[in-house]
């Protein structure tokens, strides 16, 4: 079997600290009510590009809670595979389990989380959204102090309540004049 290409480091070498060969994130994982509707939304709304799918998948053993810590008789109905642009793929989940908690949690719950999206224009893109029919959370808040000084953000929600965000900072932030390190940004190449 022939071996897959090296892929160069652009960052230099691993850190002497953390995950031996580190790169970056993958993927982000997730669980939606309605696998069909959360492909549209991040496709025809978002603008992700759709790979492939997998499923069902169950085991009458203890595989399902060994290996992915979820009920033994767990389905996985269906899982597919996003891209989002220059971003981490998304890898998307439906399930049917007998102890499924179907409340969407909420950033201030434990195991709440949000997906950010950076936009060139965020104005352009809330009227995006809003022409979609997604709900916007208030208005685009403009940080214009601290290490976050310039940047512009605003939630919304996907149609099953999943919390997303836009944020677009094309200045720069202002903790980038004090370091020369930066946080990843997908719109700029990284060192």
């Amino acid at each position: 079997m022939p071996q897959a290409p090296s892929i160069p480091n652009p960052i230099g070498p691993t850190p002497s600290h953390g995950l031996p060969g580190l790169r970056g994130t993958e993927h982000i994982g997730f669980t939606v009510p309605d696998l069909d509707q959360a492909i549209g939304f991040f496709v025809d709304v978002i603008g992700c590009e759709p790979f492939y799918e997998l499923g069902p998948f169950s085991a009458a053993d203890s595989w399902m809670a060994d290996h992915l810590d979820v009920h033994p008789r767990a389905v996985m109905k269906r899982l597919k595979f996003l891209r989002c642009r220059t971003g981490p793929n998304f890898e998307i989940f439906e399930y049917d389990a007998p102890d499924q908690n179907r409340r969407q949690p909420r950033n201030s719950d434990v195991g709440g989380h949000h997906l950010a999206f950076y936009v060139d224009d965020i104005a352009a893109a809330v009227d995006h959204l809003k022409a979609h029919g997604v709900r916007v959370l208030g208005e685009p808040t403009v940080r214009d102090s601290g290490p976050s000084a310039g940047q512009t953000w605003v939630y919304f929600l996907a149609p099953w309540g999943m919390q997303l965000e836009l944020v677009s900072y094309p200045a720069g932030k202002a903790y980038e004049r004090d370091r020369p390190e930066r946080l990843w940004h997908p719109a700029l190449p990284q060192l």
